[in-house]
């Protein structure tokens, strides 16, 4: 039986965009976009500067485009004042130029429509396309209260769009970097220290003594600031304790790389908590007067020694007591690393919990080396009437689960687009901006039926992404480097400003977020709360009550303001206060207790796996964000496809040779639509195997990535639900190896 709505293939240009994509592309070969410097090397190839920041990955570096002459992107470098990039960028950065010249990009509106009885895109303008979205939004509003339409975005675009979204009457918000990736640690270190850690992460790596990363692979994420003060902190002889599975970029700069056996990371920490405490390494003074519940802590972790935690583990007890002792002498200035993509066993708020009491213990929160007190900048925002009062939100979609989530649940929103008798508050329209949903969700075809249940489905994006095969309307957003967007006030050790202008016009008929939404405004009769022409009014406004201006940002592009919260560090006994229920850091969480959870860390053996199986670990690699990136000319030439890693022992076993390709089969008998190349290296232990993220995607349109390695999130169909916050636990996959593709065989 067919779909309502069946996935649509991006059709080809047409004559008008093939030339245009020609010229484009010859621009791109032949251009110095990896250039970092700001000296002319051809006359009049870096004719004129604007700034910006990044969109390439959430760290946001704040930069200068460079064009020439005649007005072409040639390079982008960082700008030197920002902190998050020292006017160094990572590969990403610079390569964000291939985002603007790629020429797969979506290029005008597209609606849906149905031909001959079959489902097709047809190139419509700008007003039809927005005319349709609007109709579909007043019908949902009229037959189900506006609260049924939901956003779902990443980056930029979820600003301007949720603004539209609140003035329409619906708060129906959701960015699934929360669920499928960072809730966990927010929520373990919010219990904990009363706050939760943010983006960037305030570590205070520069000067740290001891950095231990489980789980984060700084250098190969390339949270650029990180890596940079990283290095210099190996320069100065900081020790660097690595867990993982993997021997990653990471552990090759360390001094102790401990091989872990994957889903135990929970039975290390507490052995760590266990040594620490019990040999009485924990910073005394600091917990005395800044920690409550420590004499429950001692008591619940006196069995989880380290011969405990071996037997889970594998890592040996001398090895622990080591690396706990290399922690401590440290002490304050030591990071037990929080990570960033910390969904991967369904309870990994309690693993978070048990970083953040390790950091307690080790009185490295607020302290020089550790963790230092960040500080945003702020703009007031941008007058317009009261949003009205809405009659549910995302918080009834949870149907009184994950008590602890902070922020809209990406599954749990999908789930609600399903008619079920639990559902009190369905969704009935999504608006889909910068994420791609069939890549980053797991359970994949829960995901496929609430899109074919849905009223209507509108997606914004700069490339034919899977999604939006599945949209009955595309709107095809410029680039960052083709638009203003909000001035970023991202948290540093100073508060800042950095300002993001376009340094060209739009290419192709595509525009940015802010008047897509502005345009929706109009057409629903929301003009009220679009009371501007150009959103550069909103910026000068915002920035001249702060006493700056438009004109001198664009001249700057980066402010650095004073702090004005108190200091970067505690002083030695400063009477501080935590937001937690004690006041105090709260190594017993009396708020988890409260609703019936765990009040202190309690592992957990999970499933291994079945005869034949190996573990599916997934990963970053350093010119890649997600599956962003895949397409990028300039950063596809870097790395084209992903390969799967394969211990040696596994590969005799097998005889496998490398460079061999095969397909994976996961354990409910997924496998994967393109084979994959395998890379034997010792670097992987032998019951795990490890990809890339981001790709083996199945859109054609997407000439250099299409059909390019395999797809992680494709073989993710086990998912385990964080209960606290409803997190997708997505590392309780397992994988076999094929040598024949059996999906052509099931077909014939």
């Amino acid at each position: 039986m067919g779909s309502r709505r069946d996935f649509i293939k991006i059709s080809a240009l047409g004559a008008a965009g093939v030339a245009m994509a020609g010229g484009t592309y010859s621009i791109l070969k032949n251009s110095n976009v990896f250039g970092q410097t700001d000296q002319p090397v051809n006359p009049g190839k870096y004719a004129k500067r604007f700034p910006t920041y990044c969109e390439v990955c959430f760290w946001k570096c704040a930069g200068w485009v460079y064009t020439d002459d005649e007005g072409k992107i040639q390079k982008i470098i960082g700008n030197e004042e920002d902190p998050h990039c020292n006017g160094r960028l990572c590969p990403r950065g610079t390569g964000g130029v291939g985002m603007y010249y790629d020429t797969d990009r979506l290029k005008t509106p597209l609606i849906r429509e149905t031909e001959n009885g079959k489902q097709i895109f047809r190139e419509a303008t700008w007003d039809e396309a927005l005319d349709v979205v609007a109709k579909n939004m007043k019908k949902i509003a009229e037959k189900y209260g506006p609260e049924s339409m939901a956003l779902f975005y990443h980056g930029s675009p979820g600003h301007y769009l949720g603004h539209l979204m609140k003035a329409y009457g619906s708060g129906n918000k959701v960015a699934p970097s929360y669920a499928q990736c960072r809730g966990p640690r927010e929520v373990g270190f919010a219990a904990t220290f009363g706050g939760g850690v943010g983006s960037p992460e305030p570590t205070d790596i520069r000067d740290t003594k001891c950095l231990v990363l489980i789980g984060s692979h700084i250098g190969e994420n390339m949270h650029n600031s990180q890596v940079q003060e990283m290095s210099d902190a190996i320069d100065k002889g900081a020790t660097i304790i690595t867990v993982d599975p993997r021997y990653s970029t990471a552990a090759s700069k360390s001094k102790y790389w401990l091989p872990i056996k994957p889903s135990t990371d929970l039975a290390l920490l507490m052995a760590w908590i266990n040594v620490i405490i019990n040999e009485q390494l924990y910073d005394k003074a600091y917990v005395e007067q800044y920690a409550f519940g420590f004499e429950q802590l001692k008591e619940h972790v006196k069995t989880m020694t380290p011969e405990w935690a071996y037997g889970i583990t594998t890592i040996k007890p001398d090895v622990i007591r080591k690396t706990a002792w290399e922690m401590a002498k440290a002490s304050p200035s030591v990071i037990v690393h929080p990570g960033r993509h910390v969904t991967w066993y369904g309870d990994d708020t309690q693993r978070s919990r048990a970083i953040a009491i390790l950091n307690a213990l080790l009185g490295s929160w607020g302290r020089r080396g550790g963790f230092y007190f960040k500080e945003s900048a702020s703009l007031p925002h941008y007058p317009h009437p009261p949003y009205p009062k809405y009659k549910w939100g995302w918080k009834e979609t949870l149907n009184g689960k994950y008590k602890f989530a902070g922020l809209a649940v990406a599954n749990a929103m999908i789930d609600a687009s399903l008619p079920s008798p639990e559902n009190k508050h369905q969704i009935h329209g999504w608006m889909v901006a910068g994420t791609n949903l069939p890549l980053t969700m797991p359970e994949k075809e829960k995901l496929k039926k609430a899109m074919d249940e849905l009223d209507f489905l509108a997606v914004v994006d700069t490339m034919p992404m899977d999604i939006t095969g599945y949209a009955d309307v595309v709107l095809p957003e410029c680039t960052y480097l083709e638009r203003y967007d909000d001035i970023r006030v991202s948290p540093n050790r100073e508060p800042n400003y950095a300002l993001r202008m376009p340094a060209s016009e739009p290419l192709y008929d595509t525009k940015p977020a802010w008047w897509i939404a502005k345009q929706l405004g109009h057409k629903l009769g929301l003009d009220e709360y679009f009371d501007y022409d150009d959103y550069k009014e909103v910026l000068d406004w915002q920035l001249q009550q702060v006493g700056s201006s438009l004109e001198e940002m664009e001249k700057i592009g980066f402010m650095k303001l004073d702090r004005e919260g108190g200091g970067l560090y505690l002083r030695p006994g400063e009477p501080y206060e935590f937001n937690t229920n004690t006041g105090k850091i709260e190594l017993y969480s009396t708020e988890f207790a409260a609703e019936g959870f765990d009040p202190m860390p309690v592992f957990t053996q999970h499933p291994e796996p079945p005869d034949g199986f190996y573990r599916l670990i997934y990963g970053r690699a350093p010119m890649h964000t997600f599956g962003r990136t895949a397409n990028n000319p300039n950063l596809n030439d870097l790395m084209d496809e992903n390969s799967v890693w394969i211990n040696p022992k596994v590969a005799r076993v097998w005889d496998f040779q490398h460079g061999q390709y095969i397909w994976l089969k996961n354990q409910d008998g997924i496998i994967s639509s393109f084979p994959i190349k395998i890379r034997i290296t010792e670097r992987i232990r032998w019951d795990s195997v490890y990809m890339v993220h981001g790709f083996g995607h199945t859109n054609k349109k997407l000439t250099r990535s299409y059909g390019k390695g395999a797809s992680d999130s494709q073989l993710i169909t086990n998912v385990m639900i964080d209960p606290m916050m409803g997190g997708t636990g997505m590392r309780g996959n397992f994988v076999t190896l094929l040598t024949e593709n059996q999906r052509e065989e099931a077909k014939s």
